[in-house]
């Protein structure tokens, strides 16, 4: 079989399952990069089993070299682990090769994440209040970015004070409460900013196209970060780093972190715990 009919079988296959939408795009777009570097070093259709553990192997480095961070060639690592553990149970191929294929070591670096004082001048720095309503709904509920742009009017219940996130990663749902400061903003934001004649369900929305992209969002909090002149690297998903630290700062427990963060473990979760230095050492000192 050519690897690119395994591929949209394997994908076909993940649908069957019910993997997320944004699953099935992840691994299509690792797995088509995959298959594309093959096309290119055999100069022509590649076939499922003509391919040799070199194969793989020349893949990963070709990414390395094009400066692919170690994140993420270990997660499309992952992906091609997946994809030869489908193909065996579907005796696509002989063998597994991806087993011979030794993990990739990422460097874990941690993020940079904002206090309360820090989001508040980021906000005033942000020209656009459509962005503004976004980035606070992202900082008071810890979204991931495509959860909060992917909202609609009816996942936001201001009666009851709760965000239905639905279809999130891994095609999970959950509920976030909306504090009294989100459902001011929030509030606000449906009667001055949002536009009436929008014919979307989406609850952000723009006149032009109806919806928010992710690019948008975080070009905007990329320009106020040069008005501002600091030396941080914030993006849209720093945001939600910066939910879990300031609430593990007022004393939320960390497993009330793990369930509004939607993880399903909580290593996962003390990823997006940092600690202030001075925390530390008054830690160290209650001893």
């Amino acid at each position: 079989m050519q690897l690119n009919q395994a591929i949209e079988s394997f994908i076909d296959y993940l649908e069957m399952i019910d993997r997320s939408k944004s699953t099935q795009n992840d691994y299509r777009y690792s797995l088509s990069k995959f298959n594309e570097f093959l096309q290119n070093k055999h100069n022509g259709p590649v076939y499922v089993e003509d391919i040799v553990l070199q194969d793989l192997e020349d893949f990963l480095m070709h990414e390395k070299e094009r400066g692919m961070a170690s994140a993420s060639r270990s997660s499309m690592l992952y992906t091609i682990k997946s994809f030869y553990n489908y193909m065996c149970k579907k005796d696509l191929c002989d063998k597994n090769l991806a087993l011979l294929l030794e993990p990739i070591k990422v460097k874990q670096k941690e993020r940079d994440y904002l206090t309360e004082e820090e989001f508040e001048e980021l906000v005033n720095a942000i020209t656009s209040p459509l962005i503004r309503a976004v980035i606070q709904t992202m900082f008071y509920t810890g979204g991931r970015i495509t959860e909060i742009t992917n909202l609609k009017l009816e996942d936001v219940d201001l009666e009851n004070n709760i965000l239905h996130i639905i279809g999130g990663k891994g095609n999970k749902d959950r509920d976030i409460p909306i504090s009294l400061k989100l459902h001011k903003i929030l509030s606000s934001y449906l009667k001055n900013v949002r536009k009436p004649e929008v014919k979307t369900d989406r609850f952000f929305t723009t006149k032009k196209t109806g919806r928010v992209s992710n690019n948008y969002v975080n070009g905007c909090i990329r320009k106020a970060l040069i008005k501002l002149d600091w030396d941080k690297e914030i993006s849209a998903h720093n945001l939600r780093h910066s939910f879990s630290s300031n609430l593990l700062e007022k004393g939320a427990s960390v497993v009330s972190i793990q369930k509004l963060l939607g993880h399903s473990s909580l290593a996962v979760t003390t990823r997006y715990l940092h600690q202030d230095k001075s925390v530390l050492n008054d830690a160290v000192n209650l001893l």
